[in-house]
């Protein structure tokens, strides 16, 4: 763990000393785990970000399998393996 030293206007420092007391930590551990929740956070957001640019991205492809029509042919198949 590296020392960090941040600014924090009154509001939050009188918040997170607040909340250390409420928790019984300190507030390096609160201001930590927020950063932690923060990055949790962020790092979702970006993942999400990363699967919307991708989507619609195979619209124009001519050379794949046209999934209705598969799925139907899965369903007939499964449908006529049911009654053997």
């Amino acid at each position: 763990m590296r020392r960090t030293q941040i600014y924090l206007t009154d509001r939050e420092r009188k918040a997170v000393k607040a909340i250390a007391q409420r928790l019984g930590t300190t507030q390096s551990e609160v201001i930590r785990t927020a950063v932690d929740r923060f990055i949790d956070r962020e790092s979702l957001a970006g993942r999400l970000d990363l699967i919307r640019s991708a989507r619609g991205m195979w619209r124009d492809r001519q050379d794949l399998l046209d999934a209705d029509a598969l799925r139907s042919e899965w369903d007939r198949l499964d449908a006529g393996a049911d009654r053997s």
